[in-house]
């Protein structure tokens, strides 16, 4: 069993530390957009936009994203573009170089996530990136949070099986949810980076 720090730790001003796993990918990002689904109150987002990359943002809670919009305008700043979504009844395309998914999927209706990540899919540029962490049940493991969808052991890397996964892991770590006074707890999180490339022969 391999247990990691929590990665969601706040840095002294209360702001939330970006996910380790986006400050990762960050060296691989060029050119291009990024797609952030569920940006909540910008964690990501203005992490991202403060290393000079365009960011579209969704999310379906109104709260957040007045939050994060207000942010944007006293600092006045540039490339951040917000759409109030419910991941639930979307469906897009676009050409971005990566699209962020990060404790995200665990709260959509569990009919709409095949549907999403073939989207997530097509609407990433060539060499463009897929980044999703979303917590697991498994049966050693069954998730002590009633979430409305959880992963599978295997289950994500199966739909990026034509794709080039840079990394994937099934690790457990302490988490709560944003903006939350309670205690962590722990959880197994499926967590992927995978690379768009040439299709592989079956």
């Amino acid at each position: 069993m391999t247990i990691l720090r929590n990665p969601d730790s706040r840095q002294n001003n209360g702001v939330t530390l970006p996910h380790a796993e986006v400050v990762s990918l960050l060296p691989r990002l060029s050119d291009g957009e990024v797609l952030d689904l569920g940006c909540g109150t910008g964690r990501h987002a203005l992490y991202l936009n403060r290393q000079g990359i365009p960011i579209t943002g969704w999310d379906n809670d109104p709260e957040a994203l007045h939050a994060l919009q207000s942010v944007i305008d006293n600092k006045s700043l540039n490339g951040l573009t917000l759409e109030q979504r419910d991941l639930n009844q979307t469906r897009f395309n676009g050409q971005f170089q990566a699209i962020l998914a990060i404790d995200t999927l665990m709260y959509l209706a569990p009919y709409t996530i095949s549907q999403l990540i073939a989207d997530m899919q097509a609407a990433t540029s060539k060499h463009g990136y897929n980044l999703i962490v979303c917590a697991m049940s498994t049966d050693d493991m069954p998730s002590p949070l009633d979430f409305p969808f959880t992963f599978a052991s295997g289950e994500l890397s199966h739909y990026y099986r034509r794709w080039h996964i840079v990394h994937y892991n099934e690790h457990i770590r302490p988490w709560s949810a944003p903006n939350s006074c309670a205690e962590p707890v722990m959880l197994r999180f499926a967590t992927l980076l995978a690379q768009k490339a040439s299709v592989k022969s079956l």
